[in-house]
């Protein structure tokens, strides 16, 4: 039987509310061999608990800021857009996840999200707040990989990928700054800003802070991240069973 990886679904108040995930992340989990699962934010945690009781592994997909508050900072100027909705389904999903040892794997807003709910913190804007950064929202198409990344030898990046540098595309303002307890940097672009991190202690919780959805098509390999999430996924569903 084909694992279930949940998807958070990102949320803003166009025409009176919507939530939404965009399409390349339902395909990439069909493509690896799981079944999607959208996950939105509901009026109570007992009812996103119970939806999580359901599901093999999470996706934290890409999407607007994280509120600085959550790592205890104020907003400086340079913040984008928020969403308190956004931030505390994914907060929770992320935490529960973690303490069920579910499967997770972060992209982008993701792989941040997940480190503020382990306890880290960002950069709230890397222009003002990074002396000599490279492009991190590039102008490139979307598929495009329009900057280098080093991975870490002998992490899981690396066996997936299969190379220790690799080029990513790169659509981001926020970065991890501090990360969180029992995690290692896996990843980063040459001017320091953290690409990738893997947790020490779960079955498999990795972020990256490029977007492997955007680049299936073209550089095939990237949808060895979303297989690992999908195999681990079926290895705990075996369990259950």
């Amino acid at each position: 039987m084909k694992p279930i990886i949940g998807i958070t679904c990102g949320f803003n108040m166009d025409a009176g509310g919507r939530y939404y995930v965009n399409e390349p992340y339902v395909r990439c989990i069909e493509r690896a061999g799981g079944i999607p699962l959208l996950l939105p934010g509901l009026d109570t945690k007992e009812d996103v608990k119970r939806l999580m009781q359901e599901v093999d592994g999470i996706l934290l997909p890409g999407g607007v800021d994280v509120d600085p508050a959550h790592f205890g900072e104020e907003p400086i100027g340079e913040l984008g857009s928020v969403e308190p909705r956004w931030d505390q389904l994914e907060l929770y999903v992320a935490r529960l996840a973690l303490a069920w040892d579910l499967p997770l794997l972060g992209i982008c807003r993701g792989l941040q999200l997940l480190n503020v709910a382990a306890g880290g913190s960002l950069y709230q804007d890397i222009p003002s707040q990074i002396k000599g950064h490279i492009q991190h929202t590039q102008k490139a198409p979307r598929w495009h990989a329009s900057h280098a990344i080093d991975i870490e030898p002998g992490s899981i990046l690396e066996e997936l990928l299969g190379k220790e540098g690799i080029r990513v595309n790169s659509f981001h303002h926020q970065a991890v700054r501090v990360p969180a307890t029992g995690f290692s940097i896996t990843a980063k672009s040459r001017d320091g800003i953290i690409e990738g991190m893997e947790s020490h202690s779960h079955r498999f919780v990795c972020g990256v802070q490029w977007h492997p959805e955007l680049m299936v098509d073209h550089y095939p390999e990237q949808l060895e991240l979303f297989r690992q999430l999908v195999r681990s996924a079926a290895s705990l569903r075996a369990t259950r069973v």
